[in-house]
């Protein structure tokens, strides 16, 4: 999914929901249904609309849906179904798995099995989410069911659908408190033929480490890591207690050693503005008599609207250093603003981080 927040959505991404699409989503209805009130659903939609961010443009669909469309529930869920395949764009189809989530909590099964049939057409990984708050134990049996669903989509349902913390979606509190819950979906799904899928175990992992990082590594270490799905799975998993230097973490890769080098790290331009694009280099010469595995990363401490602070570890490289030797690394990247982070000006200090520990630092001064 786009990787900003609700709130700060980029303009073109709102613009999904746009009057033209509103427009030919109650064509599409009409045409299912001739009972559809086509005026009633764009009075709704279409008042206020240019102030509605992205996901507040998607609850209003399905909103206005709901009143423009006669029938009970479940009817209106089948004139839906019939819907999902002619609106041809993922991300809009998720007004439906809306709909489901907004209006079918008293009707669980029947739309649990909606989702099921939607997240194909537009993933249901936000929608579900309610229904695991109403009843954890019902929703997570059914999503259990879901791994052996024979399409990806709907397998990959049954795991991001109960991240404790995905992006955009209802924080699950309970499950933030205790993951268990999850762990026989998660281990149904490791080996799953599907990197979509796989992707979203490695996520789920991750999400648990920010709350239970040893929890997540002792299920980590029982892993057979020679077989690479299930390493590719871990290390995904494991990005952030990477990045945050965690030494079990480092060791359950190869990285548990404390790197004996020397380094230098370098800034240029030294002075830039906003727009400009940053290079940084780094110098690293073994100080060792054997190769050593280095996971590399650098970390920019950003200069916030108050004149303090806040780290970033970026990724770098991993590489294995042969004894005594010397590598130089490059990285290059324009300095601008996103949706999810706003630059100030200052003195921004910048570290080279290998094996979790900090070994060498530069800065540059942005105006």
């Amino acid at each position: 999914m786009p990787a900003e927040s609700e709130s700060e959505s980029a303009p073109q991404l709102k613009e999904w929901f746009d009057a033209a699409r509103h427009r030919a989503i109650a064509k599409e209805l009409v045409q299912i249904t001739p009972k559809f009130h086509t005026e009633v659903f764009l009075n709704r939609v279409l008042d206020g609309l240019d102030d509605r961010s992205l996901m507040q443009r998607v609850h209003e669909c399905a909103v206005a849906v709901e009143a423009a469309l006669p029938g009970t529930y479940q009817q209106k869920v089948k004139v839906l179904q019939k819907l999902a395949p002619r609106i041809e764009h993922e991300f809009v189809t998720i007004f439906l798995c809306d709909f489901v989530a907004t209006f079918g909590l008293e009707e669980f099964d029947f739309s649990m099995e909606a989702l099921r049939f939607f997240t194909v057409f537009g993933t249901a990984e936000f929608a579900v989410r309610p229904f695991i708050v109403a009843d954890q134990k019902r929703a997570l049996m059914k999503m259990h069911e879901w791994t052996a669903d024979p399409d990806e989509k709907v397998r990959r349902l049954a795991s991001e659908g109960c991240r404790p913390r995905l992006p955009w979606g209802m924080r699950l509190h309970t499950l933030v408190r205790d993951p268990k819950p999850t762990a026989v979906i998660l281990e149904t799904l490791k080996d799953d033929e599907s990197l979509f899928v796989r992707r979203s175990v490695a996520n789920h992992l991750n999400d648990i480490t920010k709350d239970h990082h040893d929890y997540v590594l002792q299920r980590l270490e029982a892993w057979d890591l020679e077989r690479e799905h299930l390493r590719w799975i871990a290390k995904h998993a494991c990005r952030t207690l990477i990045k945050r230097g965690h030494p079990r973490a480092l060791k359950l890769f190869g990285f548990g050693k404390k790197a004996e080098v020397t380094a230098k790290l370098t800034a240029a331009p030294a002075m830039l503005k906003l727009g400009q694009r940053l290079t940084l280099t780094a110098k690293v010469t073994s100080t060792s008599s054997r190769a050593q595995r280095l996971a590399i990363d650098y970390v920019v401490h950003y200069v916030k609207a108050g004149g303090g602070t806040a780290e970033k570890v970026f990724k770098w490289t991993e590489t294995d250093l042969p004894a005594h030797a010397e590598i130089e690394l490059g990285k290059s990247q324009v300095v601008r603003d996103f949706t999810t982070r706003k630059h100030y000006s200052g003195r921004h200090r910048v570290e080279l981080q290998i094996n979790g520990q900090r070994v060498a630092e530069t800065a540059f001064v942005l105006s």
